[in-house]
């Protein structure tokens, strides 16, 4: 891969992220299931892994982050990735990020609060199937996490 491809599947790679964000902050469900591979793997667990926190395929990421969010206000953010090329046809990449979520009442949020804010980052890696640049990892890890 020379230098030039390199740096267009990049910027893709990019684009996939961007419309990751936009997906689901606006709860486009469909669309942002269709960003990951069908065989992808999300690992949410962070510091608290549980029962539910790796999740595989993209119908059952796009089920199980959808579920988590119903009736919530998201912002989700990406900062300074850094994508490594490893063939024409797989990368990987960390973000930094930060979230925020609001569950307004009576909405029954997946704990004791009503409000999540994070910082940490994703750990991602990517396949280029026929439709373009998919995501066939994530892996969020949080540097701090503030409940309410």
């Amino acid at each position: 891969m020379d230098r030039i491809d390199e740096l267009f599947a990049i910027e893709e790679i990019k684009r996939l992220k961007a419309r990751y964000f936009e997906c689901i902050d606006d709860q486009l469900w469909k669309e942002w299931g269709a960003l990951f591979c069908e065989d992808a793997t999300m690992d949410i667990a962070g510091d608290q892994p549980g029962p539910d926190s790796v999740v595989q395929g993209a119908d059952r990421i796009a089920a199980t982050v959808s579920g988590y969010l119903v009736g919530a206000r998201t912002v989700h953010h990406g900062h300074t990735p850094r994508i490594e090329m490893l063939s024409e046809h797989d990368a990987r990449g960390v973000w930094a990020m930060q979230d925020l979520v609001i569950w307004p009442e009576p909405t029954v949020p997946p704990g004791p609060f009503r409000r999540l804010q994070g910082y940490g980052h994703y750990h991602e890696t990517y396949s280029r199937e026929a439709e373009g640049w998919r995501i066939k990892s994530l892996r969020l890890t949080r540097l701090h996490l503030e409940l309410s």
